[in-house]
């Protein structure tokens, strides 16, 4: 029997990105995203569904996305759902749906400035400059 695993999500990232690099210099990002549809009852009342997803990138993907991604903004991701299974210290069995990021695209356009709130970075690090040598075409 064949099978087919893809998902498509668009949503806003629900926290800055978490990014680790493993022994073999592998980089690892954890990234949650919110991704919300809005509905109406039987009565006509409007109605909004969030659901939460992790997400996985690995590699040059994860860097860029630890880079300029933080929390709020928005992102659309291609990947694959994946069940993570494990047995906690007390003997129960847990698992979780997440999803290995395989593509993405950034979505709207560039934040200089949120509100006039302000940004702890450094806003030459946010924006990309001629040093940066990514493969990838940065949508900026």
């Amino acid at each position: 029997m064949s099978s087919f695993n893809k998902v498509i999500l668009l949503g806003n990232l629900t926290r800055d990105p978490e990014s680790r690099t493993t022994t073999n210099g592998t980089t690892i990002c954890k990234i949650g995203l919110a991704v919300s549809r809005q509905y109406s009852t039987k009565d006509g009342e409007r109605r909004e569904e969030t659901t939460f997803v992790d997400i996985d990138a690995f590699g040059k993907q994860a860097e860029v996305i630890t880079k300029y991604m933080r929390k709020g903004r928005p992102l659309m991701v291609e990947g694959r759902l994946k069940l993570d299974q494990w047995e906690t210290n007390d003997g129960q069995k847990r698992s979780k749906l997440g999803v290995v990021l395989e593509n993405f695209q950034f979505v709207g356009g560039r934040q200089d400035s949120e509100s006039g709130g302000s940004d702890d970075r450094d806003r030459s690090q946010s924006q990309p400059s001629d040093d940066d040598t990514l493969d990838e075409d940065v949508p900026f």
